[in-house]
C-alpha cells in the first residue's frame, strides 16, 4: 500500500495507507462520532472543505448507495479512518468508498490510531490540517499558509430557486447549506418546496405566497452571512411561521440579539441527550455542531430556551415569544441518526397548517 500522512497545524504527524484520490489536500480538522451514516456525513454541506476523522474502527461495509447522500457529492476535502472496509455484502451499494472518493478527488487515509487522534483533538480544539504524501517543509509551509475563509455559505447554497414539488402546504426553504435530509422530511409532509439562494430578497420570498419559512442547516461562521440575511428574517417572523435548523438556529439567534460563540469542542455524533424543557422528555438526536448559543445573552431578549443538550448544557433549541418562530440546533430529520428527534417538523408543520386555516 502506499504510504500517506496526515499532518497538524500543530507539527503532529501520523503515518497511514492511502485510499481514494492520490492528491494532496488542506483542511480544518474534526472527528464524528456516529457508528453509521459515514455517506450521508462526507456529503452533508456543513463539511464543506473539512477533512473527517471517523472514530468508528471500522468504515465501508456498506459501500455507497447514492439514495442515501445529502448533496450530489462529498463535501469534505479528506477522510481518515482506523480501517476501510474492501468488501461489502450490502445489496444496494453501487460502488466502495474507495472508489467514490476516487472519481470525486478526495484523499483519504487509513491505519490511523483514530482514538489517540481524536484524545489529541479534544485538549487542542480546532486544527487546520492536511493529507501528503510527504511530511517535509514545503507541506508544512502550505499548511501554514492555508486560509480558511468564511464564505462556506456561498459556495454551498444554490445560486438559483428550484422545486421540490408537492400538494400540501407551500414552504420556502433558505438554502445556507441545504442537506437532502431536509426536503425528505418536507416531502413527507408533502409540502410543495421551493428553495431559495442565501441572498434571497423579501420580495422574492413573499412573491412565492408561501405558508412558513425553513433557514436550512449549513457550514461555517454564522457571523459571516450579510446582515441584510439577519434583517430578512427578522421581517419574515413577524408574518410567517419560521423553523432555523443548525446554521438557520444560530442565525435566527443572531437575528434576535443574541450572541453566537464558537464551541470548545465541537459536537459531531448522532446520538447526542437533549432534553425538551417544556415536557422533560429526553432525546437522541444528530448533532454537526461548531458554534453555540451564548447562554448569557438570552436575558432581556424576545427567545427563550426550549432545548438542552445533557453532556454540556449547550442550547439546542430556542422559540420566540410572539411570533410563530423557532430553531433547533440538532438535526430533527433522520439522515442519518435517531428517529426520535423529528418533533419540530411537526410543530413547525402545525403552525403553517394553523395559518392556512387547516
Amino acid at each position: 500500500m502506499t504510504k500517506r500522512y496526515l499532518i497538524l497545524e500543530d507539527g503532529s504527524i501520523y503515518e497511514g495507507e492511502a485510499f481514494g484520490a492520490p492528491a494532496t489536500t488542506f483542511g480544518e480538522i474534526f472527528f464524528h462520532t456516529a457508528m453509521t451514516g459515514y455517506q450521508e456525513i462526507m456529503t452533508n454541506p456543513i463539511y464543506h472543505n473539512q477533512i473527517v476523522v471517523f472514530t468508528v474502527p471500522i468504515i465501508g461495509a456498506a459501500g455507497i448507495n447514492h439514495r442515501a447522500d445529502e448533496a450530489i457529492g462529498p463535501m469534505v476535502k479528506g477522510v481518515v479512518v482506523r480501517e476501510i472496509a474492501e468488501v461489502s455484502t450490502n445489496r444496494l451499494q453501487t460502488m466502495t468508498v474507495h472508489e467514490f472518493l476516487l472519481r470525486h478527488n478526495v484523499p483519504g487515509i487509513s491505519q490511523i490510531d483514530t482514538r489517540a487522534l481524536t484524545r489529541h483533538l479534544r485538549e487542542t480544539g480546532s486544527q487546520k490540517a492536511s493529507i501528503v504524501d510527504f511530511p517535509d517543509d514545503h507541506a508544512f509551509d502550505q499548511l501554514r499558509a492555508l486560509v480558511l475563509t468564511n464564505q462556506e455559505v456561498q459556495q454551498t447554497s444554490t445560486p438559483r430557486a428550484y422545486v421540490n414539488p408537492g400538494d400540501g402546504a407551500n414552504v420556502v426553504v433558505l438554502d445556507f447549506g441545504l442537506k437532502n435530509g431536509i426536503l425528505r422530511m418536507l416531502n413527507d409532509y408533502d409540502a410543495n418546496v421551493t428553495v431559495l439562494p442565501y441572498n434571497a430578497t423579501l420580495d422574492e420570498v413573499l412573491n412565492l405566497d408561501p405558508d412558513g419559512i425553513v433557514l436550512s442547516s449549513g457550514p461555517g461562521d454564522p457571523h459571516a452571512v450579510p446582515e441584510s440575511i439577519l434583517e430578512l428574517i427578522r421581517t419574515l417572523q413577524k408574518q410567517l411561521p419560521l423553523f432555523g435548523i443548525g446554521l438557520g438556529h444560530e442565525l435566527f439567534a443572531l437575528a434576535n440579539g443574541v450572541d453566537v460563540e464558537v464551541m470548545p469542542i465541537e459536537h459531531h455524533g448522532m446520538n447526542h441527550p437533549i432534553r425538551e424543557l417544556i415536557t422533560n422528555r429526553i432525546m437522541y438526536a444528530t448533532q454537526a455542531q461548531g458554534y453555540e448559543i451564548s447562554t448569557s445573552s438570552i436575558k432581556g431578549t424576545d427567545v427563550f430556551v426550549t432545548h438542552v443538550d445533557l453532556t454540556d448544557g449547550s442550547i439546542q433549541g430556542l422559540r420566540h415569544r410572539n411570533y410563530p418562530a423557532f430553531s433547533v440546533q440538532f438535526f430533527p430529520d433522520t439522515a442519518p441518526g435517531p428517529v426520535e428527534a423529528v418533533e419540530p417538523f411537526d410543530d413547525f408543520m402545525d403552525m403553517v397548517t394553523v395559518r392556512r386555516g387547516g
